[in-house]
């Protein structure tokens, strides 16, 4: 297949997400055989499979990223720091950490730095890459994403990173959704956050034109499950 250097652009800036909890062995080796042809940034995978997707990727490029704490980040920081160490044993060379959400909303900010500091602190140790999840459509008001920018600048994590694209958060008629990245909370976070550290936008992002919109909005990283079809989309 004769890739454009436009998809391969495109590719280097996506981590390929596998991670809904109905995902087998099969179902992911096989998603990394139809992905694998593009030299993409990453494959997010659950824990359990981080073994797995390192042997599978080793004859690409491509990183082996995974989720601590995911989704809720309501672990204690010593479960998030074994997972992170787990992990990273196993191979991961990027972590996406989910922050204590209900400390963010109860202002509980040293807690959130300290945890945010203690993975970091692992994460550098091995010569990988952290991602802060903030999960922002469980947090009301943009200041506490303005607050979880200014830590993140602090630490120097080398990305913030919008959603889990598992945040559902119920609807007048009961029903919950989950909404993802948006142009206002990419703004927002590059607004505020250091230069230097990227921009990962994660959940509902399905399309070239998703992604397109994101990267105008700020994002350098795109989490997405919908990675051949936005690829193909190119390619056409």
């Amino acid at each position: 297949m004769q890739i454009s250097e436009t998809a391969c652009e495109f590719a280097q800036m996506i981590d390929h997400a596998l991670l809904h909890p109905t995902l087998t062995e099969a179902d992911i080796l096989m998603s990394i055989q139809s992905v694998s042809i593009w030299p993409l940034a990453a494959v997010c995978v659950k824990p359990s499979y981080v073994s797995l997707v390192v042997n599978s990727l080793c004859d690409t490029n491509i990183e082996t990223c995974t989720v601590i704490g995911f989704p809720h980040g309501s672990n204690a920081t010593s479960v998030k720091l074994f997972e992170t160490e787990t992990a990273l044993s196993q191979g991961a060379s990027e972590i996406d950490m989910v922050v204590n959400i209900g400390r963010v909303l109860g202002d509980e900010w040293s807690t959130v730095e300290d945890e945010i500091a203690c993975i970091l602190d692992s994460v550098r140790q091995a010569g990988a890459l952290l991602k802060v999840i903030f999960e922002n459509d469980y947090l009301p008001d943009d200041n506490y994403i303005i607050r979880l920018c200014e830590i993140c600048s602090v630490l120097e994590v080398d990305y913030v990173k919008t959603s889990t694209g598992f945040g559902y958060v119920q609807q007048e008629n009961g029903m919950a959704r989950t909404y993802g990245a948006s142009k206002h909370h990419l703004e927002l976070m590059r607004h505020h956050t250091a230069s230097h550290i990227g921009i990962k936008a994660s959940g509902g992002i399905k399309s070239l034109s998703d992604m397109k919109s994101c990267i105008a909005a700020g994002a350098t990283r795109i989490g997405t499950s919908s990675t051949v079809n936005i690829l193909n989309e190119i390619s056409a």
